[in-house]
């Protein structure tokens, strides 16, 4: 399926304003995230113009991007792949498919690209968020979903000695394209 051309949003908060009420907290900002190196240096990368251009700076700069194809090994931050393809996200119900519109499991409907339009999943609407657009329906599903992952922080800081980051490489680097701190 063809991304989504001409889509545009109205920007509703300043850009990097999070909600306290909402408890979405991320611990990195999208261009850290991409400077330190995930989704294998491939996730925007046709798409640059709708973003910061220092978000891809950082990431070129620390080649982290990559974007004659994906490159795990030299792009994540931990060296490992960490993602599902996009047809994964679209089958899961985790991004807009041409499926008819189906419930996630924190009940919100998040396949309906009227409802949806972030193609790319989680991330694309994080860096939509963080730029302040605002979709009630879908934040409330993203931000279930983001303190959802949180349970893996936990994983990590229970099977590994604290200052270890060789230890659970594949988590570290999930938690780090959920823009949680993977050096904990």
């Amino acid at each position: 399926m063809a991304l989504r051309r001409g889509y545009s949003y109205v920007l509703e908060a300043e850009p990097g304003a999070l909600d306290p009420e909402t408890g979405f907290e991320p611990e990195l900002t999208p261009g850290e995230m991409l400077m330190l190196g995930v989704f294998e240096g491939k996730y925007l990368n046709d798409c640059v113009a709708e973003f910061p251009a220092e978000w891809f700076v950082g990431g070129l700069a620390t080649g982290r991007l990559s974007p004659e194809g994906p490159d795990a090994a030299r792009c994540n931050l931990f060296g490992v792949r960490s993602r599902q393809p996009l047809s994964v996200w679209r089958e899961n119900g985790w991004g807009p498919s041409r499926h008819p519109p189906a419930r996630d499991n924190f009940g919100g409907v998040l396949k309906d690209p009227a409802v949806n339009p972030d193609e790319r999943g989680w991330f694309q609407w994080y860096c939509r968020y963080w730029m302040g657009r605002r979709l009630p329906v879908v934040d409330v599903i993203q931000i279930r979903r983001w303190r959802a992952f949180r349970r893996h922080a936990g994983s990590v800081r229970a099977g590994c000695r604290r200052g270890d980051v060789g230890c659970y490489p594949r988590e570290r680097q999930a938690l780090l394209q959920w823009a949680y701190d993977p050096f904990i």
